[in-house]
């Protein structure tokens, strides 16, 4: 608790309203239960922790990677005393606004959503302590930047201070915690017992590890509530279906479409519910659209390499999009790691003169991998190292290991929160279907994600001329020469659009560059209509500076989608009867949209 202090040293705020007072009988009950379920999940929990600390389980945080940045960074700040002199009084000034805030409470509202909550200004205790926690850790960043420069271990020191101040703020604490205390007090402490029962039920779907719930998973049912635009599975391989959607105009664009996804998570972010589905936007526009759904790894995936999901995805998908529409060529999409494929892809067609690629788009798609954001501080030579030995066995790397490391990038929305309200309220989470999504991760293999981590995050050799090679062919990305409509997202915490912008400079080709708003995911799937509330940023030219990009663009109001189809437009031909699928032949229907792949559970 913060500042050491006890919950019988606090005092209560009063409760609004009279307290439930429980049944003895069922409260015994649920006790029992409770408690033969603690004891379970205490083994469970144990048996994790002891394989964590031997090293036979993997962890996204080294203790001696980190105690090494630090030890460099204090040393750094050892060297220049005058700077760790300035740094101290700074902090100390900061410090100071600590006990102001304490004897003069703060009148203006507070903007910080873990604080949003009535009671942080109603109730004095918590007031106070919400006061104080606020010039803390404005203090310590401050402490912390000035101490810091640019390097990966001042990155670490930064990431992972940040995580340790996040984790002590008053919201996490039932003491100091008003609303989660009136909580308490107005259902007789039934609250704590929901939470407890939270808390158990997600130590149990992990296995002993806390696998906080951020989405109600029983809410949705893919195919059935998500991923219901129609269509067919007309082709699978040990990699990947691929869905021919039912045309949904009386007339298509000659050119068709194929989407390739992430494989980190699941295809079916493109096609979440009708009204904010990618895949239903682009098939009402007119476009025959064909969709990649990725196989979740097994030990069996563990030598594919990224070659090999270039060849048995996209370029096995191609195929098949050209066999059946009798087209030659056909627009492509590409969605994270399935743009960074596709991007690569191009310049390995390039290498063999293939022109197959009538346009390529891509979303949040970095090309250069020098700054990489926060992702950085858990990736680097050693950390490759651990990760190729944990993963000789198993052949993959647990999906919850991305899951981990996603939240963390967004610590207070992704577990912050949850935890305050999950385990301190004891409140269920609401349905969201992009929360349900985010959970419905993958598992990634072994070969793939090791040349992957090396040749491109670590090494940065997309960017470069022959930089990669892949299926015996340099890539050179220069030589690519379809048009390419690239989309960024400004508030992006896992491709950052000052990444993604260098391809302006980098490709010789005809470039659309689009900046929109929000994030990876929501910036993304920002569907046009009335509920619409991020624009997008667009230039006539590409300056070098992505700053410079961003004060000469012209802002526009609402989604990028309709700007985006209009490009393609003009880029997919004349249009023609609509593509079905075919109903008999080589590549008739193998079952329905959205597939089994999709659904499938791996062993």
């Amino acid at each position: 608790m913060p500042n050491g202090s006890s919950e019988e040293e606090l005092p209560m705020s009063k409760p609004k309203t009279q307290a439930t007072v429980p049944d003895v009988t069922d409260l015994a009950t649920r006790m029992i239960a409770l408690t033969q379920r603690s004891l379970k999940a205490a083994s469970k929990l144990q048996a994790r922790s002891v394989a964590k600390a031997s090293g036979s389980e993997y962890s996204l945080m080294d203790a001696n990677t980190l105690a090494k940045a630090y030890g460099n960074v204090w040393n750094r700040a050892l060297t220049h005393p005058q700077d760790l002199w300035a740094a101290q009084l700074k902090a100390a000034s900061d410090l100071s606004k600590v006990w102001t805030s304490i004897l003069v409470p703060q009148d203006a509202p507070v903007r910080d959503r873990r604080f949003k909550a009535s009671e942080w200004s109603d109730d004095p205790v918590s007031r106070s302590y919400r006061d104080s926690f606020l010039a803390f850790e404005e203090a310590v960043e401050g402490l912390i930047d000035k101490l810091t420069e640019d390097g990966r271990d001042d990155l670490r020191v930064r990431f992972y201070t940040r995580q340790a101040i996040s984790a002590l703020s008053p919201a996490n604490f039932l003491p100091t915690n008003a609303a989660a205390r009136a909580k308490f007090f107005e259902t007789g402490g039934q609250s704590i017992l929901d939470g407890i029962e939270n808390l158990l039920d997600d130590l149990e779907r992990g296995d002993g590890r806390l696998d906080i719930a951020t989405n109600d998973m029983d809410a949705f049912e893919v195919g059935v509530d998500l991923a219901t635009t129609e269509g067919e599975v007309v082709y699978q391989n040990e990699l990947m279906q691929l869905i021919q959607y039912h045309p949904r105009t009386e007339t298509q664009h000659k050119v068709p479409m194929l989407f390739v996804p992430a494989w980190i998570n699941k295809f079916y972010i493109l096609d979440m519910r009708p009204e904010n589905s990618l895949i239903r936007y682009a098939l009402d526009q007119g476009h025959s659209v064909f969709v990649i759904s990725w196989a979740n790894p097994t030990k069996a995936h563990a030598d594919l390499d990224f070659s090999d999901y270039m060849k048995l995805g996209p370029l096995a998908a191609l195929d098949v999009v050209r066999d059946i529409t009798k087209e030659e060529k056909a627009n492509v999409l590409g969605f994270c790691i399935g743009g960074i494929l596709v991007t690569a892809m191009l310049g390995y067609l390039a290498a063999k003169g293939d022109d197959r690629i009538n346009s390529a788009t891509t979303l949040a798609t970095m090309v250069d991998f020098k700054d990489v954001g926060e992702i950085g501080v858990f990736i680097d030579d050693d950390r490759l190292a651990v990760l190729r030995e944990h993963m000789e066995k198993k052949g993959y790397l647990e999906a919850h290991h991305l899951q981990d490391m996603f939240s963390m990038l967004r610590e207070n929305d992704l577990i912050w929160s949850f935890y305050e309200a999950n385990y301190l309220r004891g409140d269920k989470p609401r349905p969201f279907d992009l929360l349900f999504w985010n959970a419905d991760s993958t598992r990634l293999p072994k070969a793939m994600l090791l040349w992957y981590l090396e040749e491109v995050y670590l090494r940065n050799k997309l960017r470069e001329p022959g930089g990669l090679e892949m299926d015996g062919l340099k890539i050179d990305i220069t030589r690519i020469r379809a048009p390419m409509f690239i989309l960024a997202t400004r508030d992006d915490h896992i491709a950052p659009w000052r990444s993604i912008y260098p391809a302006t400079q980098i490709l010789e080709t005809d470039v659309e560059f689009v900046l929109g708003g929000s994030g990876h995911i929501a910036g993304v799937i920002n569907p046009p209509d009335a509920r619409c509330k991020y624009g997008y940023v667009t230039s006539d030219s590409y300056p070098p500076s992505p700053d410079k990009f961003l004060a000469q663009g012209v802002n526009h109001e609402g989604s990028w989608w309709p700007s985006w189809s209009s490009w393609l437009a003009v880029r997919s031909g004349e249009m023609v009867q609509p593509r079905k699928v075919p109903k008999r032949g080589r590549y008739k229907s193998l079952e329905r949209a959205p597939g089994s792949f999709v659904t499938a559970e791996p062993d």
